[in-house]
């Protein structure tokens, strides 16, 4: 994608603040290659017959190095249309930002958990909200941990599902929301996510991933500088990688990527294929644009799939 193409994008949600390197976290730019992953550049991710949820539960992830997420983000003050509320996962106190009317025990809406691209929060990200919001959905984001500040480490797509977990739980028992209709969406890194918890828990009526990487060998092979964790346990990759799990959706899916992103396409071809021959409802579509540009058609795309599990 081109640096321009990129501007266009950014400009057009308004994500103010956000860096290149964000930017292109779900994209697949260019970097250093860490020799632990090079041996594995041209090989097909496995596929893991065991159930994802059951796997995470049997796993800790083993953290060399223990820290912030790798950027900075702005103040956790939240936006005019948002409210900042906290959660609780693994002990860790957390913030999250959520819809206006939030606490009114009225007429139950749906809920629509919406995790933000990058490894920390912008005031910009809540646009991605907007849309949702106008549909008549309650929508909440999370801060994750070690983002903007807060406590805990950043592990890069583990021990985060916890959060997104736990997030999950904190929307569904907001007097505002109907618990039995809770859904699902991310972009880039929130993409990721997005898949990797839609494989963890039953919890969501839909989700929808937009230029998610489903191949955690692929994504840390261009950030190196983001791995956090032994790379000699090829465990630590898989558990971290939706291709891998690709037979554990719990939902219906709905992947979609820029016409522009082709490094990911055919990752997430392969998680699709995958998903369908176990009969899983996973679909995968292509919306005009690069890694941002694409968002107004993704988010568009986005609103139908999930009223059609209303």
């Amino acid at each position: 994608m081109s640096e321009t193409n990129e501007t266009d994008g950014r400009d057009k949600i308004r994500l103010a603040g956000l860096s290149r390197r964000q930017m292109l976290a779900g994209a697949g730019a260019i970097g250093m290659m860490p020799l632990a992953l090079s041996a594995e550049a041209a090989e097909e991710p496995p596929l893991i017959h065991e159930d994802y949820g059951t796997a995470r539960r049997g796993f800790r992830t083993r953290l060399l190095k223990k820290g912030p997420a790798p950027d900075q983000g702005d103040p956790l003050t939240p936006p005019p249309e948002a409210d900042a509320i906290g959660y609780g996962s693994d002990g860790l106190s957390l913030t999250a930002w959520v819809s206006k009317g939030h606490a009114d025990p009225g007429r139950k809406k749906p809920g629509v958990l919406v995790l933000h691209g990058g490894n920390a929060i912008w005031h910009g990200h809540w646009d991605l909200t907007s849309a949702y919001r106008k549909a008549g959905y309650v929508a909440l984001m999370p801060v994750l941990r070690a983002e903007n500040g807060q406590d805990g480490f950043f592990s890069g797509f583990y021990d985060e599902v916890d959060d997104v977990l736990a997030a999950a739980q904190r929307l569904r028992g907001l007097p505002s929301v109907d618990p039995d209709r809770l859904y699902l969406a991310g972009h880039s890194v929130g993409g990721t996510l997005t898949l990797l918890t839609a494989q963890a828990t039953p919890l969501f009526r839909a989700a929808s991933a937009f230029s998610p990487n489903p191949d955690a060998r692929a994504f840390f092979r261009h950030f190196a500088e983001d791995i956090r964790f032994d790379t000699t346990n090829p465990r630590e990759f898989d558990l971290r990688s939706p291709v891998c799990f690709a037979e554990s959706f719990k939902c219906p899916v709905q992947m979609l990527h820029g016409s522009a992103e082709t490094r990911t396409d055919a990752v997430i071809r392969l998680t699709a294929a995958r998903a369908k021959a176990k009969g899983l409802d996973l679909r995968h579509g292509i919306v005009e644009g690069t890694h941002m540009s694409a968002l107004d058609g993704e988010i568009a795309e986005s609103l139908a799939f999930l009223k059609g599990f209303a």
